[in-house]
């Protein structure tokens, strides 16, 4: 585990606003205070509020909670949101880079393979002032450059209004079954950093590899722009069966939806939907206190209530959901996955066809 220091909380924009109220003391000795008093304070407030750019794939109920607390708590900063699926955010990214520079301050999205390839490629900043000292192993970068925020299963779901518990799929390898063609739903991996990521994770795998994939194509699932339609196909019974993030799950289960999840017995592959600081960023520390408070007890702790599971155990986990040292999950070798991405997203793509 690497343990950065706590974060030091500078305010580098006081110096400069220090200045400017000295010279406001001295014009209110010479004049009487005022209309233009007021306005004065008002833009010497306004000049010390820093503007963070987040990039990320968070929903935008979810984002918008985190937001608002860490706002109330920081009310030197203002956050403003670009959310997008990480196909996008990464189309995004790649032309900002080509025209210029990136501009955006914080990445949050997605799986550490993405975070991997910004990484490599200078992107990304060296963290200097994150805490990571409560969370658990799997979450943090041990080269310190980004820091997971939830620990997101993928899982199977299905309609409990269609298929009954005792007959519902257990495994991956139940998904090739030819009862289920027709019937499956899928995230699109061009569109979804998660199912990216799967596609890679069960390509490596040596009980699923290409062969199960080319085998769950010939059972022709319908393919979805991302995890948010495909839970809600699901939860519609237009599909039955499906592939899809386990927090969707359960936020559709809790509004009273006809719908359940299966942690597969094989595993379950995972992302930990890092953050982390662009190297162009000239917002460094106010978009490391950010971080600090997503990987914080008051974060975390939203992102339980948000059914999330939580990277620190001292926050609890969201109702009716299983420890997560009670699930089973896919733990490839994260470099492999990073270089085989591309060649496992173009394999699934042509297997569906």
């Amino acid at each position: 585990m690497v343990s950065f220091p706590r974060l030091k909380f500078r305010r580098p924009l006081f110096a400069a606003t220090a200045a400017g109220a000295t010279a406001a003391l001295l014009v209110s000795c010479a004049e009487p205070s005022g209309d233009s008093d007021a306005a004065a304070t008002t833009e010497a407030a306004a000049s010390q509020v820093t503007t963070l750019t987040v990039y990320t794939s968070e929903p935008e109920e979810k984002v918008d909670e985190i937001n608002a607390a860490f706002m109330a708590a920081n009310p030197d900063i203002e956050v403003e949101v670009y959310r997008a699926g990480t196909g996008d955010l990464n189309a995004r990214i790649a032309g900002e880079k080509e025209s210029g520079e990136i501009e955006a301050d914080v990445l949050w999205a997605a799986d550490a393979p993405t975070f991997e390839t910004y990484k490599a490629a200078g992107d990304l900043a060296e963290l200097q002032d994150v805490d990571t000292a409560d969370l658990i192993e799997e979450a943090v970068d041990a080269e310190g450059f980004y820091v997971g925020t939830r620990i997101i299963p993928t899982v199977i779901a299905y309609n409990t209004d269609v298929i009954d518990e005792a007959d519902a799929p257990q495994s991956w390898a139940d998904l090739v079954d030819p009862k289920y063609a027709g019937q499956l739903v899928m995230p699109d991996p061009a569109v979804s950093g998660a199912a990216a990521f799967n596609a890679s994770v069960w390509k490596n795998n040596e009980d699923l590899g290409e062969e199960w994939i080319n085998a769950l194509g010939e059972n022709q699932p319908m393919i979805a722009q991302s995890n948010g339609p495909t839970s809600q196909e699901i939860a519609g019974g237009g599909h039955s069966v499906g592939v899809v993030v386990d927090y969707l799950v359960r936020d559709l289960a809790d509004a009273g939806s006809p719908i359940a999840a299966v942690y597969p017995t094989e595993g379950a592959p995972y992302i930990t939907e890092p953050a982390g600081v662009f190297e162009a960023s000239d917002n460094k520390e106010a978009a490391e206190r950010y971080l600090n408070f997503l990987l914080s007890e008051e974060g975390q702790k939203i992102a339980v209530e948000q059914a999330y599971l939580p990277v620190r155990e001292d926050v609890g986990t969201p109702e009716n959901t299983p420890e997560l040292a009670d699930i089973v999950l896919m733990t490839p070798d994260l470099q492999v996955v990073t270089d085989d991405k591309d060649a496992a997203v173009e394999l699934f793509q042509n297997a569906m066809q």
